[in-house]
């Protein structure tokens, strides 16, 4: 199957999960040249559809496709909220033997979450004409064949050492403008919070880091965190 076969097929597709996504994983095989899970493994011992798991927070389920030492991989149907697929592959990843890969797909986009661990994770995000990219094709080929070519460089120590010498640069350089210090130790307390809650989605996708964005090159348009005890409120500089 050529990638424009690929894309306009599943572009015109209005079929539901549970019609579709068993197909849509088998045309990807097509795709990319890959043995589909039963040419693969007719027992399904290491890689198959409907990988029955227990989850992590009780109860039973299956993941959409398991791989092992790939991938968990897991459907929704077109335009529904692939945060939520993702959180299920969370909760299945220990009964699928915590696969390097996380991947969700709602038929328009693939996306890859990276697992690896003592890794800082890495997101690819790949839309129905992102296949036409030769450096696309790769990255999926890698996803099912050789998975560890997508491991990212860096660790969560050097990741959280890197933002401490970021977060304690700032803290030095507001304290050195004159704002007292217990109000640039609770200024950057609620920096943090909103990075924390941006990630994890309790706030809307990129909320915060777009907010910030907006202010860069007008920063006196943005004031952030008011003191609520009448502290003077530190600007975005």
């Amino acid at each position: 199957m050529s990638p424009h076969e690929f894309i306009s097929k599943w572009r015109a597709s209005t079929l539901n999960e549970r019609a579709s996504s068993q197909e849509h994983f088998i045309d990807l095989c097509h795709l990319l040249d890959e043995p589909t899970p039963v040419q693969a493994d007719p027992t399904g011992t290491f890689y198959r559809f409907e990988k029955a798991v227990s989850k992590t927070l009780g109860g039973d389920g299956a993941a959409d496709v398991w791989k092992r030492g790939a991938f968990g991989w897991e459907y929704k149907g077109k335009k529904r909220d692939l945060h939520q697929a993702y959180a299920q592959l969370l909760n299945y990843s220990v009964a699928l033997e915590n696969p390097p890969l996380l991947i969700v797909s709602d038929m328009d986009t693939i996306r890859v979450h990276t697992n690896f661990t003592n890794t800082v994770q890495q997101i690819h995000n790949i839309r129905l004409d992102d296949l036409l990219a030769p450096q696309t094709h790769a990255l999926l080929k890698s996803a099912f064949s050789h998975p560890e070519t997508l491991r990212p460089g860096i660790t969560r120590e050097s990741l959280t050492l890197e933002a401490a010498t970021k977060f304690g640069s700032l803290a030095t350089t507001l304290r050195e403008r004159g704002h007292d210090a217990h109000t640039v130790a609770h200024f950057i307390n609620k920096i943090l919070f909103c990075l924390f809650a941006e990630d994890i989605g309790l706030l809307p996708e990129r909320l915060f880091t777009r907010l910030l964005e907006s202010a860069r090159n007008r920063p006196e348009s943005l004031t952030l965190f008011s003191m609520t005890w009448r502290e003077p409120s530190l600007r975005c500089a």
